[in-house]
Parts: structure tokens; C-alpha cells; sequence
């Protein structure tokens, strides 16, 4: 048996999980505890009173799920003044071998150790075992990657597809585009300020703006905190959970348009990444902002945005499409990763 050490490393929360394994390393947990990362100076730190509390052997390997971009074994987190690099954390640490990959192509492993209670099926289509595997996330970002089977086993590529462009398909969306153009003073408008935690609250203001519905008070005062502390590290307010529940609870009609139009450019994204890989082993829709607007996503626009492309929606109507449900898809995957070291 082997003892691995996962862990999915954010500037606001660590999660770290040990693992004993011979072939699936997603089943056999041992210990698991999450920390408040500005408490730490380091990662190693975290790991040292983590090995302490699981009272076990130090693990042969490990693989940590970064938060940032990962360059030659080393990663600064995006909000958080770490610098992590595996040799350092090898020595530190006592562990023999130690990887370093992006959070995205963690839940990109991640996808290869799920069951099928983890997933829920928005699209049957037509699979093919041997085609590439698509993954597409909306949470504080918008990740976006895909694998391909080499051999007995997949790789994992992470993308920066989520800074493509927007791409507008009617005359609101257009709207919306010269709206963000404008607030920001920006020459382009990125997917991930529409298809995102941020894109929420950015087509709320936008359809609030131009008076298309009433806006609530409970919703305008949840905007208004979070407008007013633009800037701080620690807000405390989520107007996208905000208004997500709202819409969920129809009894916002400003919400409910707003989940609307970020339901229907998330579905069209996700029509583009397919049709730029046509992904016949799956494409699978990760991220923290789909479970928790499932009804809507199940009874909305996606998979209409997702098939609407002309002439190429016989294909895009043969790809499975899944919802990951499980939200420790991360830490399966760095385990998984870490399996193969």
C-alpha cells in the first residue's frame, strides 16, 4: 500500500487529504481537515500540523492542486503571498516525490475517479470511449481544459480558454458587451467577466441599469455593501450567492433574468469548447455556481445555447454532457496525480 498526500491549496481555504492506496487512491481516505490559509506563512507549516493530527508516517508522495499557474514546479497562489516549489517542499517536507498542478487540471484527473452518484447526466448523446474529454468550470473564474487518452491512460491539459472573448449572439448580449466596455474603460470583454462568480453580479448591474426589471431592496442592498467595500481582501457579502438564491426562490424577477442570461452565454461557451475539441468522451461542467443553480441550468437555456450553432448542432447534440457534483473533485484528481508519480 501506498500513503499519498492530496491537498487543493486556495488563498482562502486549504484542504488537505491523506490516502492509502494500492489502485484507487479516491477510496480509501484516511484523514481530512481544512485550514484557513492567511493563517500560515507557508504550506509547509499547514502540512507539518496536519501529519500531526492524521498521528501517521510521512507519505511517499504528494500532489497539491494550486490556486494560480504553475511554472517548471513552482507556483505563486493568485491571493496569496506563497511561493511553493517542489524541491523546497521535498526537503522540508520529508516527502520523496511532490507535484505542483493547477487547480483546473486537478478536477481534470479529478473526473477519472468519479462515480456515477457524483454526476448528474444533462445530455445522454452518443460516447465515445476513445475521444477526447472535455472540462468547463464557471466559479470565481472560468476554467476550461480537456484530456486526451494516451495509451491505458488520460492526460490532463489545462487551457486559459476562459480570457477568449466574449462573443455576443443577440442584441441584449451585444448590450451587455458595450456596458462592460464602457464601466471598465477596456478595449475587450473577456468570457470570465460574463461566465463567472463576478459575471453574475456584472449582468445583474448591467439588466439593473438599463431598467429591464424593478430591482428588489434586499437584493439592492446586498449590491450596494459589496460595491461599497470594492477593494477589501475580505468581504462580507456574496451577492452572486445572493441573487442565485433569489432566482432559485422566484422572488426576484432582476435575479431571475440575470440567472437567465448567465445560464444562456455558460451553455453557448460550453457549445464553443465542444466545438473546438468534440469532446464524444464527455463534456463536463465543473465548478461551484452549477450545483448549486442545477434546476435552472436542467429547466433554462444551456443546453439550447450549448446545440444552437447551426449547422454543426447534429454533433453538438451527440456529446454527453455531465454536472460534476461532487465538490472535492479537486482533491480527487491531486490524489489520482499523485497515484502516478
Amino acid at each position: 500500500m501506498t500513503l499519498l498526500l492530496a491537498g487543493d491549496i486556495g488563498g482562502t481555504k486549504t484542504i488537505l487529504r491523506l490516502v492509502e492506496t494500492s489502485d484507487s487512491p479516491s477510496s480509501d481516505t484516511i484523514y481530512q481537515e481544512s485550514f484557513h490559509s492567511g493563517d500560515f506563512p507557508d504550506l509547509v507549516p499547514i502540512v507539518q500540523q496536519f501529519l500531526i493530527k492524521a498521528n501517521t508516517q510521512i507519505p511517499q508522495k504528494a500532489c497539491f492542486a494550486i490556486a494560480g499557474p504553475v511554472v517548471q514546479n513552482t507556483a505563486k497562489l493568485t491571493n496569496l503571498a506563497w511561493f511553493l516549489d517542489t524541491e523546497r517542499l521535498e526537503q522540508e517536507l520529508g516527502i520523496s516525490h511532490i507535484s505542483l498542478i493547477n487547480d483546473f487540471a486537478a478536477v481534470g484527473y479529478g473526473i477519472l475517479g468519479l462515480h456515477k452518484q457524483d454526476l448528474l447526466t444533462l445530455q445522454v448523446g452518443k460516447s465515445q470511449p476513445e475521444a477526447p474529454v472535455a472540462i468547463i468550470g464557471a466559479g470565481t473564474g472560468l476554467g476550461q481544459g480537456f484530456l486526451i487518452k494516451q495509451g491505458h491512460h488520460y492526460q490532463v491539459f489545462p487551457s486559459e480558454g476562459g480570457h477568449a472573448d466574449f462573443a455576443p449572439r443577440n442584441e441584449l448580449e451585444f448590450q451587455l458587451l458595450r456596458y462592460l466596455l464602457d464601466k471598465h474603460d477596456i478595449q475587450r470583454v473577456s468570457v470570465e467577466r460574463v461566465v463567472s462568480g463576478l459575471g453574475i453580479v456584472a449582468i445583474y448591474q448591467f439588466l439593473r441599469d438599463r431598467k429591464i426589471a424593478t430591482e428588489s431592496p434586499e437584493i439592492a442592498q446586498v449590491i450596494r455593501t459589496w460595491e461599497q467595500e470594492a477593494g477589501q481582501e475580505e468581504k462580507s457579502v456574496d451577492p452572486g450567492a445572493a441573487i442565485g438564491t433569489a432566482a432559485l426562490q422566484k422572488r426576484d424577477r432582476l435575479s431571475e433574468q440575470t440567472l437567465q442570461l448567465f445560464i444562456d452565454a455558460y451553455g453557448a461557451e460550453a457549445g464553443n469548447l465542444a466545438l473546438k475539441l468534440l469532446p464524444y468522451g464527455g463534456l463536463y461542467v465543473a465548478g461551484g455556481i452549477a450545483p448549486k443553480i442545477l434546476p435552472l441550468i436542467q429547466n433554462s437555456g444551456f443546453l439550447l445555447s450549448f446545440t444552437q450553432k447551426g449547422r454543426m448542432r447534429p454533433l453538438l447534440e451527440e456529446i454527453p454532457v455531465y454536472i460534476i457534483l461532487n465538490p472535492q473533485v479537486g482533491l480527487i484528481g491531486a490524489a489520482l496525480c499523485a497515484a502516478r508519480l
